[in-house]
């Protein structure tokens, strides 16, 4: 099948790049129904770095960086792209504006997800960073859709899940119910659904775990760059 080379800045973590190789790969498979898999390529970083310079607040140094490498994508002959992880769209407009590689928003098949769905108020879990800073919630609600998230005591231990855990492919169900309790306490407060915003969580949390729909954005992510690629149209 005739399909658009897509690049990955991955690494962001290692564990969520796999999942969305593997997601691309055998998706692609079943389309095509033998052998053939999609042409990716994948830029790994050092994701020490990257947590230096958001601890920093030096979110300018990180579009930098990643718009050289979505260049240096292109230059490999990557001819669409995406960043594999949540936290780093903070900075996505910064990055898209220094590159000319079309890259796809993690937030717009997710968008797309939760208006499919009929539902106007969904809680959000995630990095500390992607919870508490407004890049997310901000784009949710130019689509009409309202944000809920745990308080910041919550906000802090899903975090550190994520990071002493999740990053480093440590699950564990202690961890889990954790996040089903937060879900809980959401749904309460009017939730109608979920979005797993970080790449890691979906290794832990799964729609059998819970009673409400749960948006993956590491998969609808992935799946969107695929149809996209092999549809031909424009990244808008």
């Amino acid at each position: 099948m005739r399909h658009r080379r897509i690049g990955i800045i991955g690494g962001l973590s290692p564990e969520s790049t796999v999942s969305y190789y593997l997601h691309l790969t055998r998706r692609y498979v079943a389309l095509a129904g033998d052998d053939s898999y999609p042409e990716i390529l994948i830029y790994s970083v050092d994701l020490q770095k990257y947590h230096d310079w958001r601890d920093l607040g030096r979110w300018d140094l990180i579009a930098e960086e990643l718009a050289g490498i979505a260049n240096r994508l292109q230059a490999a002959g990557a001819e669409q792209g995406l960043i594999a992880t949540n936290t780093m769209h903070k900075v996505f407009d910064e990055v898209q504006a220094r590159t000319a590689l079309p890259l796809l928003h993690i937030l717009d098949p997710v968008v797309a997800a939760i208006q499919a769905a009929g539902l106007r108020e969904v809680a959000l879990l995630g990095t500390h960073f992607t919870m508490a800073e407004t890049f997310y919630k901000d784009r949710l609600a130019r689509h009409g859709i309202a944000c809920l998230v745990p308080d910041t005591k919550g906000q802090q231990q899903l975090h550190r899940i994520i990071v002493t855990e999740l990053t480093r492919g440590i699950l564990s169900d202690a961890s889990r119910e954790v996040y089903l309790r937060t879900i809980d306490q959401l749904a309460a407060d009017g939730a109608q659904g979920v979005i797993l915003g970080c790449t890691e969580i979906p290794l832990l949390i799964r729609q059998v775990d819970c009673a409400l729909p749960l948006f993956d954005t590491a998969t609808l992510h992935a799946e969107a760059a695929l149809q996209l690629a092999l549809s031909g149209e424009t990244v808008v």
